[in-house]
């Protein structure tokens, strides 16, 4: 028994440093990548050009984010396969491993091959369908930026497959390093080309080089961790290869659908204004920051834990882990909220308003995300139970969740836009409300493998709303203050205000977490006590 307790103790610190590297990674990752936005957006700001390659890029990043990124169906299918045929990290893989790997990436390689030589043929037909609200020379602008980011299809693929292989090594810093070299990429070419680009043409051939940049950094690693690519097209006769494609078609799919949402959001933000789409792009990049964060240094160490747990037949073990992590991104995640609602205009101002980007898009991008961040909750949630059913070997039920909520996806649009005006606001809440339906229907069917501990998990979330309103309260009354009796101006006073009022939010959430006997609020205070030595 006190070996098993040992090895548990030993397994949760192990997370715990990986969640430590993975967050000091990603968080350097985000600012290199907040930088690259900035860049973005001062050079093309928020116009006709700058939407033609966002509208464009959605369909690459389907490939290079969605589907090859971490957390994606080819790094998942990757880890909860491959995870449990190789039984020693200190070891080579085995001539079978390898025969795996080498038919897995030769059906990767083919069939996103034959999708890009698609995209590259029929550009301005794709691009029509999905824009069909925007002007023609919005849509030709598009198609060109589609055609020279078609590369980026075969390479999301590859990178997925390869960003699996290195977390089963417990080598989580090449792949969170490794979009800093895309972001390098990007500033560097817009800095030298944007001045003369009128069309925006540098930020795509940009964008196409720093992922063929992202693919060439992480194959020397997989080289020397014993993988050999010898092509291989025995798909019928591997039955390890059936099982990545019993796992893999349907997240695919659900990844894919998770796509068409974002399609949905494109026809109904084309009919807005001009500028909306790159708006709600910032708008989710500034998301993306903090939750990101949270949830890739959390989710990447646990998902091999999990998917080991499920083989070991571990219950408990799943249920403890699961109730860890996601209590801790929802501590996280309520002070993120609060920010976002009382300085989220402070904060898009300070990272964007400069040259090209002026106030009316500043505001344009607030206003997305505010509507945005009421989703930060079940999305962490979501994206939590998702990986329990990966674990399971079950990535049909995410599918078929996702796929149902298409039509909901589209309903709200049409409320929230057509019928009601709501603007910019309308698709990101429409976002957020879906996102709500996925997770609790997905927290529901769950109980059909496993039946997780809801209760105290969410009798804790209770306590840091309760802390989280008080907070919220403190934080509004404190950028009251700050605006009326402060005196300066300028990009210093922004910030001085966001320390300040995210500070006091701080100093009102802990402690207030601690009275109500929030357990990871006195986990927390144990750790900093333990580690300061107080």
């Amino acid at each position: 028994m006190s070996e098993t307790v040992s090895g548990n103790n030993d397994n949760t610190m192990s997370v715990l440093k990986a969640a430590w590297v993975i967050a000091v990674i990603t968080i350097v990752s985000k600012l290199i990548g907040f930088i690259r936005d900035v860049v973005i957006a001062n050079y093309y700001g928020a116009n006709m050009v700058s939407d033609a390659y966002y509208y464009a890029y959605q369909i690459p990043a389907l490939s290079l984010i969605l589907l090859g990124g971490v957390g994606g169906p080819f790094h998942s299918a990757t880890v909860a396969i491959f995870s449990k045929l190789i039984p020693s990290v200190k070891e080579k893989p085995s001539e079978n491993v390898n025969k795996l790997y080498s038919t897995f990436m030769t059906g990767t390689i083919i069939l996103f091959l034959l999708l890009s030589i698609l995209m590259y043929i029929f550009p301005r037909q794709i691009m029509k369908i999905i824009i069909s609200g925007g002007s023609s020379e919005m849509i030709n602008l598009a198609a060109t930026h589609l055609q020279i980011m078609t590369p980026l299809l075969v390479i999301g693929g590859i990178v997925g497959i390869y960003y699996g292989i290195l977390i089963i090594y417990k080598q989580f810093m090449l792949p969170n390093l490794s979009p800093i070299i895309m972001s390098v990429a990007i500033i560097a070419i817009c800095v030298i080309a944007a001045p003369d680009d009128s069309k925006g043409l540098a930020l795509a051939w940009a964008t196409t080089i720093g992922a063929v940049l992202q693919l060439i950094i992480q194959y020397p690693n997989i080289r020397r961790l014993g993988f050999r690519l010898k092509p291989n097209l025995e798909f019928t006769n591997n039955p390890h290869f059936k099982e990545i494609c019993e796992l893999l078609f349907p997240a695919v799919l659900s990844s894919t659908v998770g796509q068409i949402h974002i399609y949905v959001d494109m026809f109904f933000t084309s009919q807005i204004s001009e500028g909306a789409w790159t708006a709600i792009g910032y708008a989710n990049r500034v998301f993306q920051f903090p939750v990101g964060i949270l949830v890739t240094a959390f989710l990447v160490p646990l998902f091999p834990i999990f998917a080991r747990l499920v083989a070991e037949k571990d219950y408990d073990g799943i249920r403890a882990y699961f109730n860890k992590g996601v209590g801790v991104l929802f501590f996280a995640a309520i002070p993120i909220i609060i920010g976002i609602a009382v300085l989220g205009l402070d904060a898009v101002r300070v990272v964007f308003e400069r040259g090209a980007f002026d106030a009316t898009a500043t505001f344009m991008v607030t206003e997305a995300l505010w509507f945005l961040s009421v989703s930060i909750i079940p999305y962490v949630f979501r994206d939590s139970i998702t990986r329990v059913y990966y674990s399971f070997n079950d990535s049909s039920t995410p599918f078929v969740v996702a796929f149902s909520s298409i039509i909901l996806k589209f309903f709200l649009n049409w409320l929230l836009i057509t019928k009601l005006h709501f603007g910019i606001g309308g698709i990101t809440l429409s976002t957020s409300l879906v996102t709500l339906f996925n997770a609790l229907v997905l927290g529901l069917l769950i109980s059909r493998k496993i039946n997780l501990d809801y209760k105290s998990l969410f009798i804790n979330l209770l306590k840091m709303c309760l802390a989280g309103v008080a907070a919220f309260i403190a934080a509004y009354v404190s950028a009251v203050f700050f605006d009326n009796y402060i005196s300066v101006s300028g990009i210093k006073f922004e910030i001085a205000k966001i320390i300040f009022v995210f500070t006091i939010c701080l100093l009102v959430y802990v402690p207030i977490n601690l009275l109500l006997k929030m357990e990871y609020a006195g986990e927390l205070a144990e750790r900093l006590k333990s580690k300061f030595h107080l």
